[in-house]
């Protein structure tokens, strides 16, 4: 399996996308997931008419590095709160698609649209609704749209937080460019990887490899939590997974302001509130030594 990681692991750190991409790089990664998760002020790709300049540079800079770009987190808006949000997420995941298309990027992963008081069915079918209107555009450039798992504490109404939901929400859409990416963080959360993974089966195209304690999304790497890494090494061999191994760990080094809590305030000298890019850096090299041990383990090592 292709070992691959996110520059959002880097996005509080840099301030553009091609720094993001070279710290992945030099930390030893060749294979990457490129994070628009972020819309930021004046963003050079999604809100920028002239985006081709900076999606350029990076397909320049991993030309020239014999760097692949595996998949790609879209932006996180939801597209069921309100009919400008439907609109607003069906203009930055038409640009998603489009900077994919650019950069030969196949799997582009959503968060599918919540609201509170939908039943599944009524779920289903307002987010149907929502993708049908992508699939001119994933056709045109051979795009996959991955819907992912979540969990409770992140999303207490109804979204598939299962295997089986995950699967019979694919189905339900029929699309041959919708699929599932499976979070094994949110899976630890709820309480499984192996049978759920199993439950998916061939419709998994991408993965995103992160940790916790089993309460809170807390992405950080494994062994640092709960998570059983051999169910779900098993799993994705037991199912013949041929989609990257993507870590979505960046979190081990938390920011001051986090939604899973803040860092204690202190009145005097803060010269220790955040880690430096540096200890990242570090922390990235450590990162990739993980995923190489996992792989490697089970000889499916593609570095």
């Amino acid at each position: 399996m292709k070992l691959a990681t996110t520059t959002s692991d880097f996005e509080r750190f840099c301030g553009s996308y091609i720094d993001c991409v070279k710290n992945v790089h030099q930390a030893g990664f060749r294979f990457v997931d490129l994070s628009l998760y972020t819309v930021k002020e004046n963003d050079s790709l999604l809100l920028l008419e002239n985006w081709k300049n900076t999606a350029s540079e990076l397909k320049n800079y991993a030309s020239d590095n014999g760097i692949e770009f595996v998949q790609s987190h879209a932006p996180n808006i939801n597209p069921l709160a309100s009919e400008y949000d439907f609109q607003r997420s069906l203009e930055l995941m038409t640009r998603a698609i489009e900077i994919c298309g650019f950069l030969e990027i196949p799997n582009l992963v959503v968060h599918p649209g919540w609201k509170k008081p939908l039943s599944k069915e009524e779920w289903s079918v307002q987010n149907k609704s929502f993708f049908e209107k992508l699939f001119p555009l994933m056709e045109r450039h051979n795009v996959n749209v991955l819907h992912e798992n979540t969990a409770t504490p992140n999303l207490p109404w109804y979204s598939p937080k299962n295997g089986r939901d995950m699967r019979e929400f694919s189905d339900f859409v029929n699309h041959p460019l919708f699929h599932s990416c499976w979070d094994t963080g949110h899976g630890n959360i709820e309480g499984g990887q192996y049978e759920e993974l199993l439950a998916i089966g061939d419709d998994l195209y991408a993965v995103h490899i992160n940790d916790n304690m089993g309460e809170k999304d807390q992405h950080i790497i494994p062994f640092f939590g709960t998570v059983n890494m051999d169910a779900v090494m098993n799993a994705l061999i037991d199912i013949g997974f041929k989609g990257p191994f993507t870590f979505e760990a960046g979190t081990c080094l938390r920011p001051d302001q986090y939604w899973l809590g803040c860092r204690k305030e202190f009145p005097g000298d803060t010269r220790l509130l955040n880690a430096p890019l540096e200890l990242q850096q570090e922390l990235e090299k450590y990162m990739y030594a993980v995923g190489k041990h996992i792989l490697s383990s089970y000889d499916v090592f593609e570095g």
